[in-house]
Order: structure tokens, then C-alpha cells, then sequence
């Protein structure tokens, strides 16, 4: 084992992610709302991910930077991402589903990142010098 995926190891090891309901069932136009939450008082990003029957890969539905939630334009419609990731305390997100049919039957997931944020003069910089 390298040591980078000693660290990604240990990482997920040190990181739990709390995420409620485990399960539901619900018919087209209901409203669920799916809670996640996490300990990690340094971790300001929180990602959701979907998981359709029959496939592997996951898609992102979206994140959570702070308070600033970003959601792909494809799930703009039938998703919204609230939450309030400041602070020094507990991290608390939610996702709500408008169900509309079986197209968003599927396995959700919920992860928590410590987001590296780029300053405006740094980006600068870096572009400065790669033209000269």
C-alpha cells in the first residue's frame, strides 16, 4: 500500500458520515427529504451523488460549499440542496427529491470534503506565469 492510499485510508477512517432516512418509498409528486451529517468541523463542502438501479457509476447531483448549494443543470428540476456548513460545530445538509417518476428511483449518496478554495490573485499569478 502506497503511502497516498494510506492516507485516503486513514481519511475515510477519521471522517463518519451520518445520512437518515436509510430507506424510503414514495409515489410521483411526493417531496422526500434525505439529511446528512458530520462531525468534521473543517469540512466545508458536502457532495450528493445518485446511484441508478443496474448501474456503477455514480452521478453528482450536486454540493453544498458553505452555504452556496450548486446543483447540475440536468437535476436543477426535481433537486435542492440545503444546509449551512459554517462555523465550528456540526456539519447538517439535506437533499430534497420532487419525485416525478422511477427515473429518480435510485441509491443516494452523501460525502463531506475539506474544499481547497482558490484565491482570485493566486489564479492570476499561475496564468501570469504560464504566458511568459
Amino acid at each position: 500500500m502506497s503511502a497516498k492510499d494510506k492516507m485516503i485510508f486513514l481519511l475515510i477512517l477519521c471522517l463518519t458520515v451520518h445520512q437518515s432516512p436509510s430507506d424510503f418509498l414514495t409515489k410521483p409528486g411526493e417531496e422526500v427529504q434525505i439529511f446528512c451529517s458530520h462531525n468534521k468541523t473543517d469540512y466545508f463542502q458536502m457532495l450528493w451523488y445518485q446511484r441508478s438501479p443496474g448501474e456503477t457509476a455514480m452521478k453528482l447531483i450536486g454540493y453544498l460549499y458553505v452555504s452556496d448549494p450548486t446543483v447540475e443543470e440536468q437535476h436543477k428540476d426535481n433537486f435542492n440542496i440545503i444546509g449551512d456548513l459554517s462555523g465550528s460545530s456540526k456539519k447538517n445538509g439535506s437533499l430534497k427529491i420532487q419525485v416525478v417518476g422511477p427515473e429518480q428511483g435510485a441509491v443516494y449518496y452523501c460525502a463531506a470534503s475539506k474544499a481547497q478554495e482558490f484565491r482570485e490573485a493566486e489564479i492570476s499569478k499561475e496564468i501570469t506565469s504560464d504566458l511568459l
